[in-house]
């Protein structure tokens, strides 16, 4: 497993990376663009996830058509063309246009489809919990560089390293990840539309979480620099200092949340422990009336967020079946960037015309709302797999399939020559399936 999911999480991960280490600085350096104003720099910071949104879907679906390999790599060719434009900006809009190139190359849901198509269900989950923990652990560290580098270089220089590592990640892909397995459904045309991703509520609920916690993570990112800088006084070459404690704090959090989320079937209980780390981090944040208060509130925010990237691509990637998983990745992810955007922009309208502590209300608020929705969500362990080698399979006995209740999808990976059919283990168990199979 760690041969085919380690490099493909690497090169996901410094994707992450470039977009990552601007985020502790881009707020203050936009600041400093001709014609710039808080709420345009709100735009600027979420500007590459409206491009994302609308694009994760058609790349998701492109990839379940022409491959994933390919869609990637011309989606890191796009990244590193919005980087340079990023890097070569004077003025608000340039870096604007910049940031919108840089989301066009939407391959985050490409990427995580294939390390689900790479791998079994069982196994997906540590999958999944290591390229988030990648993901986490660039997201780590472009909090320290994004400050020191930012702060010491200059921020053009971070998007010209974020092209570079785009590029590396390019090798990567063509000389270090394998091909996918070649998978076959039985599904007609009509189910595979697209329309069928929006009738699954448990994937709905999912994108709505998505979607949230992506915008509170972007409202943080403008926040966070701006309160240190104007009201702390802190340099932009010292936020490390604020950043690293609350990643180590971060960092930590990921463990107990992947034991308890996948190894103890506790998923949901720590999506809402999670959220109730926001919702504290930000009143703190709001009403902290001290440094301390205030980085005690970034802290608490680092830890919710961390412990939900592990767990949160692999419950959607489980709710969403296999011939629709790009799609259904693709709109997860959208749901996400489009939750970066409104935190962005309406984080930067909010902070110019009213506040933080209205922001944190807000948020506030909000995340009782939240709390409710991830309590409804269907478990999704209840769902279990049969693997069957094609050598031992009554290729007439297969049709029988439909007509068996409880069983979710199955289909052929011709690569391993093997039958994977998906069952809810509430409603049906495994000797029923085998005795349909056999016609015992």
């Amino acid at each position: 497993m760690l041969k085919a999911v380690l490099p493909l999480s690497i090169i996901i991960s410094l994707r992450f990376l470039g977009l990552f280490i601007v985020l502790p600085v881009l707020s203050i350096y936009a600041l400093q663009l001709k014609g710039a104003n808080e709420f345009l720099v709100g735009i600027t910071i979420g500007g590459y996830a409206i491009t994302q949104m609308f694009l994760q879907v058609p790349f998701g679906v492109l990839s379940d058509k022409i491959g994933r390999k390919i869609t990637i790599a011309i989606g890191l060719i796009i990244f590193i063309i919005g980087s340079l434009v990023c890097a070569y900006s004077e003025h608000i809009y340039m870096l604007m246009l910049g940031r919108f190139l840089q989301g066009s190359g939407a391959i985050g849901a490409v990427g995580t489809a294939m390390i689900s198509d790479m791998v079994k269900e069982e196994m997906r989950a540590k999958a999944m919990a290591i390229m988030g923990g990648s993901i986490a652990a660039s997201f780590a560290i472009s909090m320290i560089l994004g400050s020191v580098i930012g702060g010491y270089f200059g921020v053009d220089k971070l998007f010209f390293l974020t092209a570079f590592l785009s590029v590396l990640a390019i090798v990567l892909l063509y000389t270090k990840v394998p091909n996918p397995p070649k998978i076959s459904h039985h599904y007609g045309a009509d189910e595979a539309e697209l329309k069928h991703i929006f009738k699954d509520r448990d994937l709905i609920k999912m994108n709505i979480t998505n979607m949230l916690q992506k915008g509170m993570a972007t409202l943080a990112f403008l926040i966070i620099p701006i309160i240190m800088t104007k009201t702390f006084g802190y340099e932009k070459k010292e936020l490390w200092i604020v950043y690293l404690p609350a990643m180590i704090c971060g960092v930590l959090a990921m463990a107990p949340s992947v034991i308890f989320g996948e190894k103890r079937h506790k998923a949901k209980e720590m999506l809402m422990v999670g959220v109730i780390f926001f919702a504290i981090g930000y009143l703190l944040m709001g009403y902290g009336k001290s440094q301390i208060w205030f980085i005690l509130g970034v802290v608490l925010f680092f830890i919710g967020f961390n412990m939900h990237e592990p767990l949160m691509q692999s419950m959607a990637s489980k709710y969403a079946k296999i011939h629709q998983k790009g799609a259904a990745l693709g709109v997860f992810n959208s749901f996400g960037y489009f939750g970066t955007f409104i935190g962005g922009v309406m984080g930067g309208f909010i902070l110019k015309e009213y506040g933080v502590m209205q922001i944190a209300w807000i948020v506030f608020v909000v995340s009782i709302a939240w709390l409710f929705l991830i309590a409804s969500l269907r478990h999704p362990g209840i769902n279990k797999n049969i693997y069957l080698p094609f050598a031992e399979l009554q290729e007439e006995r297969i049709a029988y399939l439909h007509d068996v209740q409880g069983i979710v999808e199955w289909y052929r990976n011709e690569s391993e020559k093997i039958l994977v059919i998906k069952y809810a283990s509430d409603k049906v168990d495994e000797n029923t399936i085998l005795a349909v199979l056999k016609n015992t």
